[in-house]
């Protein structure tokens, strides 16, 4: 009687037991990474459409700003083509007489004065006496005069105020500190 134990009569009966095992999971697994692959592909083509989206948007919007930028005057000539005409109707009458001409000469001033006011361009005409403003006014002199030091005297030209920012700053001329 021999008492020792038996061995398999194949060298591979233990691993077998792994290897069945894989094998029934292996179809749960296929199914999984199927699955996974197939969200990856819907994953993928979502950032493609969208990086797609999100270039044409920034295409668009650079063409809209390149427009804006050519045509932005497009409204404010408009505006002035009236005052145009008006001054080139006003030369072609040969026989107009100055009050005639000064009336038209006034229109026209209106008719540019209503154009400027639609387009947010507004004057700068300090009057005397007012606080002397650097930001908006341009001293050409200090006068003496019998008024508050750094007041303005005269205005010796305009300014113009666009949409509150200054185009032009009025040229005055500043009382002297006494």
């Amino acid at each position: 009687m021999n008492a020792e134990p038996q061995k398999p009569d194949t060298p591979d009966a233990a691993p077998a037991a792994p290897a069945a095992a894989e094998a029934a999971a292996a179809p749960g697994a296929e199914a999984r990474l199927a699955e996974l692959e197939a969200r990856h592909a819907e994953v993928a083509d979502a950032y493609l459409r969208s990086k797609a989206e999100a270039e044409n948007i920034r295409r668009r919007a650079e063409e809209e700003i390149a427009k804006a930028r050519k045509f932005a005057v497009e409204s404010f000539a408009e505006s002035l083509l009236p005052v145009k005409d008006s001054l080139e109707a006003a030369i072609a009458i040969q026989s107009a007489t100055p009050e005639q001409l000064l009336e038209g000469v006034h229109a026209t001033l209106r008719q540019l004065t209503a154009a400027l006011e639609r387009h947010k361009v507004v004057a700068i005409a300090p009057p005397t006496g007012t606080k002397f403003d650097p930001h908006q006014h341009q001293a050409i002199s200090v006068v003496p005069a019998d008024q508050d030091a750094n007041t303005v005297v005269a205005v010796l030209q305009k300014g113009y105020l666009i949409a509150e920012r200054v185009l032009r700053p009025a040229l005055v001329t500043v009382a002297a500190p006494k």
